[in-house]
């Protein structure tokens, strides 16, 4: 029984990096979220972001087709074919479909509240225009496994998942994550995981050089990849070890603590990286060329730092009208706290060097992807963080196309399907994001999602949504 079990599962996570050519026929719960499923449609007279990095270009017909683009050109050369439907996308901005590379299908927040979001999570991260996400640490394995093969039948309305396993930490650490405390600990749970098909190994902050390199070892072996939320090992010895990806920009980057011990995680060390980080610099530079001549990504997480510095502008409407009323209450409390607090150890410099590390890294030539973790005191959101991500990768200094960029395509190579979304090219899947203004002018139009297609089909960001609105920190 043991081993069937094992079997389904395993069949179930393995459909999906497919990405099989043939869409599921949704069902009348997945429909109801549906504005535009025809068998081909075209977007005319649009500002094109396209997500390679390019110049927007106003004035664009994009066109697909049963699921994937078939033309991408200017409009007065490339005309609908007969029979389209036309969408006039005059006023509108098209982006690629948001990967969201940190996107937990769980949510913490002030007051103790930690919740699967099984029910709200799919449907924010497709109303706010994220058609494919990577958990990145799990508290529910199994809940995001069936999460994904539902949404992969057409059962339930949702983003592409790339399920990660649960999170990996060492001495100290407990609760919903794996402990290993020995190399043969790390290597067993690997091979488990990377039987029941889990694409990602999540390292967490108390693991040990030792287990991180057997774990590594076995995903390698497993043709798994690996990625960590640092502490005890600095990213210096990470890369060294073979890490693929680091989470968190340079905040889990202990390399920047001063006489920091081997395999330790200070108590301190958040509030002290945060003093300590610096966007150039002998360590920060050499972090840098490291983590380039190994071709190791990284992730920023920008939305979920931000909630937890002062004089932010993390308390608006539109995120706390979907919380559940409780969770919103505790929300304010723990924000009004940070705001006026005396002995808060954060700085808003800290916020801004990190900023600055990141694009010094990406401008260098570092495989940046962007995520929001919905973790922290909840001020983050699902969908609504991804989104916010955005607009912070703008206020660092990123040009809009560059901001784009990490947010679509770089996720898409980070998690090896850029050939298959990520950006508007023709022979993509048709993953498409239209968006109400020129988000050339004002990153804040990337909240401004009036349809998002995944697959071809197109989702009301407006249905999704009220289904949502105060069940945040609920299901």
């Amino acid at each position: 029984m043991r081993r069937c079990t094992a079997l389904l599962a395993l069949a179930a996570l393995t459909l999906a990096p497919s990405l099989a050519a043939q869409r599921p026929t949704l069902s009348p719960n997945a429909r109801r979220y549906v504005s535009v499923d025809t068998g081909t449609v075209a977007i005319t007279s649009v500002l094109l972001v396209d997500g390679t990095g390019r110049p927007a270009r106003p004035n664009q017909t994009v066109v697909f087709s049963n699921g994937r683009i078939t033309a991408v050109g200017p409009s007065a050369t490339t005309k609908p074919p007969a029979g389209a439907m036309v969408m006039d996308g005059t006023g509108h901005t098209l982006i690629p479909g948001i990967v969201g590379l940190h996107d937990h299908l769980f949510y913490t927040a002030s007051g103790g509240r930690s919740v699967t979001m099984s029910f709200t999570g799919p449907r924010l991260y497709l109303a706010s225009g994220v058609t494919t996400i990577r958990t990145t640490g799990s508290h529910a394995p199994y809940a995001d496994v069936n999460l994904r093969r539902s949404i992969d039948a057409g059962r339930s309305a949702g983003p592409r998942i790339h399920v990660t396993a649960p999170y990996l930490t060492g001495a100290g650490g407990g609760g919903s994550m794996a402990v290993a405390t020995t190399p043969e600990e790390a290597r067993r749970f690997v091979a488990y995981w990377a039987e029941e098909g889990a694409e990602w190994i999540k390292f967490y902050t108390t693991i040990s050089r030792e287990s991180m390199r057997a774990a590594i070892q076995e995903a390698k072996r497993k043709g798994i990849r690996t990625t960590g939320h640092l502490c005890s090992v600095t990213f210096q010895e990470a890369a060294e070890l073979g890490i693929d990806d680091l989470a968190h920009g340079a905040y889990t980057a202990s390399d920047f603590l001063v006489n920091k011990k081997a395999d330790e995680c200070p108590a301190d060390a958040f509030a002290a990286q945060d003093t300590l980080v610096r966007a150039s610099g002998p360590v920060a530079d050499q972090i840098i060329r490291t983590l380039i001549a190994r071709k190791i990504s990284v992730t920023s997480t920008l939305p979920v730092l931000e909630a937890l510095y002062p004089g932010r502008p993390v308390t608006d409407e539109r995120s706390l009208s979907l919380m559940d009323p409780a969770v919103k209450t505790a929300y304010l409390a723990d924000r009004a706290f940070i705001d006026t607090s005396s002995t808060w150890p954060l700085r808003v410099e800290g916020l801004k060097q990190q900023m600055g590390w990141e694009l010094a890294f990406y401008r260098a030539g570092g495989l940046l992807g962007n995520g929001v973790d919905p973790t922290g005191n909840g001020g983050a959101l699902p969908g609504y963080g991804d989104q916010r991500g955005y607009e912070l990768l703008r206020e660092a200094g990123f040009t809009t196309e560059e901001a784009v960029q990490v947010s679509t395509l770089n996720g898409a190579r980070i998690l090896r399907h850029e050939n298959d979304f990520g950006s508007v090219e023709k022979g993509k899947l048709a993953d498409l994001v239209l968006l109400q203004g020129d988000l050339t002018t004002d990153a804040a139009i990337i909240r401004n999602v009036v349809t998002v297609f995944k697959d071809g089909v197109g989702y009301d960001p407006g249905k999704l949504l009220a289904d949502v609105k105060g069940r945040v920190g609920v299901n």
